[in-house]
């Protein structure tokens, strides 16, 4: 079978390598699609600060079942999947009380385990959720970036009639947005410097749009939400000036939940947070209840994925699409790789 492993910073190299099988409690997955993602951009670069050389990528993919293990019983051959890429202890304080996704010592398939960047891949079955039969594999690839935006939705408490700002409308940005509205939030509003990527907000139906590089969030602000302004921030960028209009702009009493991941440490101002009552929240990841919402909202059509599905790479040239993404940043949403 072929396996795609980046042997080093912006290296990857296509090999052949002996099928593997499935053992007790596992299921061997015959992998069709692969997402690539910002932090797969960040292990290509060799900023990745938890993963280590030679890693398998791949982490948010669909596939079919192609054999399971003993005693596996949720799951058969021919079903179509994608399953959570985290590997967990199940012993520390975070899992005990049920927040294996933040585990101690979390592992996540692709980074600091291997992904499934190869045409036969094993994981366990518990981990495994099944999609429906009228999804395309690219649905499946995309639960994980969905279910992102699910969890950091969680962290906000309830959303009903709330007025929304998310910052950056890359594929995670537009999926919190279209999360917000499935919740029930009221107007949203969705932010980038990006034309083109405002303009697919748009076709996902986020109709309020605004380009900091000509319209500052106070004004946009005023021009969505009146004078009440907005009580919910989405910062999903990761870079100081989001960080700084989403807290300076916030109605006293409200929530700023931090979803980008910063790749420099930013400056924060505290003081507007102690004096207007700010909440902040971090989120990372996702829970299993996530995976099945995003999955429950995709076979709905409450969120829309057309949109965001921009370019599609065979396997044997994994390497190009990362240079793709590299060079098309702003005019890219959804890449993915086709294994099968």
């Amino acid at each position: 079978m072929k396996r795609a492993t980046m042997t080093a910073p912006g290296k990857i190299e296509i090999s052949e390598a002996a099928p593997p099988s499935p053992g007790p409690g596992q299921a061997l997955l015959r992998i069709q699609r692969i997402g690539v993602c910002g932090s797969d951009i960040h292990v290509f670069h060799g900023k990745h600060p938890y993963t280590s050389y030679p890693v398998v990528q791949g982490h948010e993919f669909s596939g079919i079942i192609e054999a399971v293990g003993a005693g596996v019983s949720n799951v058969k051959p021919g079903d179509k999947v994608t399953a959570l890429p985290q590997v967990v202890c199940g012993q520390c304080p975070p899992c005990v009380r049920g927040d294996e996704h933040i585990c101690d010592v979390l592992k996540v398939q692709g980074f600091q385990a291997p992904g499934c960047a190869q045409q036969l891949w094993v994981t366990a079955a518990d981990k495994i959720v099944k999609l429906p039969d009228s999804f395309s594999f690219e649905q499946g690839a995309l639960v994980e970036p969905i279910s992102v935006a699910v969890h950091a939705l969680t962290r906000a408490g309830k959303l009903a009639g709330r007025r929304v700002v998310v910052l950056g409308a890359g594929p995670i940005g537009n999926l919190v947005a279209q999360a917000a509205r499935a919740s029930g939030a009221g107007d949203i509003l969705i932010t980038d410097l990006s034309e083109h990527r405002l303009e697919i907000a748009r076709r996902c139906g986020l109709p309020n749009t605004s380009n900091p590089s000509k319209e500052d969030l106070k004004t946009a602000s005023r021009r969505v939400f009146g004078d009440k302004g907005f009580d919910l921030a989405f910062e999903c960028v990761g870079v100081e000036p989001t960080l700084a209009a989403a807290t300076e702009n916030l109605a006293k009493g409200g929530t700023l939940v931090v979803v980008g991941v910063f790749g420099e440490k930013p400056r924060m101002d505290l003081g507007l947070v102690q004096d207007r009552e700010l909440k902040v929240f971090g989120t990372l990841m996702y829970q299993r209840p996530d995976y099945e919402q995003a999955v429950a909202w995709i076979a709905s059509g409450d969120i829309v994925t057309e949109p965001l599905m921009s370019e599609h790479f065979p396997m044997e040239r994994y390497l190009e699409a990362y240079q793709y993404l590299e060079e098309k940043r702003d005019q890219t949403m959804k890449i993915f790789i086709d294994v099968a």
